[in-house]
């Protein structure tokens, strides 16, 4: 009798895992589309007047307005928690929009960044309010920034210049951004989602039998 439940357990577990494997394969759920064609962020420069832009590249996108000393904490909480550990990724990058003035005050809190990470990927870009706030309507989101051009939210945005976010989130229902003043949010939900994403991509580089290490 012995010998029988041992063969089975031999036979059924193999069987068991292959089944799991393939099936979380089969059924992999891409992050959700929730907005489709952000606006490219035409007029707006670094730090070093270099051009930024969102079109093929996977980027986490804020709005930390006018008084970025008084929000260094977002940047802060989004270098530990999401950038230091994704930075080295190809074609992953942070952009945060900020009014035209507040250069001086975006190289202080990059320093403190780059203690993190290298800040290869970071980038503070700076345009007029007309600029920032064209951006941010295309996010078509039901968020609203400050008199100053400022939130807490951060965005996850595609190669394509798709927002993506939570369609089924059990606390909010759709989730369109992830708050930067909460280490829980950043921990608990904003990284899965970029894991997924990641993994999105990845796929899609293997589809097209491409070598994917770090290749996103």
């Amino acid at each position: 009798m012995k010998k029988y439940i041992v063969l089975s357990i031999l036979f059924i577990l193999p069987i068991t895992a292959y089944i799991f494997f393939a099936l979380s394969t089969t059924y992999f759920r891409p992050l959700p589309t929730l907005t489709e064609n952000i606006s490219e962020l035409d007029g707006f420069y670094d730090l070093d007047g270099e051009k930024v832009q969102l079109q093929n590249k996977i980027t986490i996108l804020g709005f930390f307005g006018e008084d970025l000393e008084s929000r260094r904490a977002y940047a802060y909480n989004l270098g530990h928690k999401i950038y230091g550990r994704y930075h080295e990724f190809n074609d992953f990058q942070f952009i945060i929009l900020l009014p035209k003035g507040t250069e001086d005050q975006a190289r202080i809190v990059l320093e403190r960044i780059e203690k993190i990470a290298p800040t290869d990927a970071w980038h503070f870009a700076f345009g007029t309010e007309e600029q920032l706030m064209n951006v941010f309507h295309s996010l078509n989101v039901p968020i609203s920034l400050t008199s100053d051009y400022a939130s807490p939210y951060v965005f996850i945005i595609d190669k394509e210049r798709n927002l993506r976010g939570r369609d089924d989130d059990k606390e909010e229902g759709i989730m369109y951004g992830y708050d930067s003043s909460s280490i829980a949010e950043l921990n608990n939900k904003m990284e899965d989602d970029l894991k997924v994403i990641l993994v999105e991509y990845r796929r899609a580089l293997k589809k097209y039998d491409y070598d994917v290490q770090r290749e996103i």
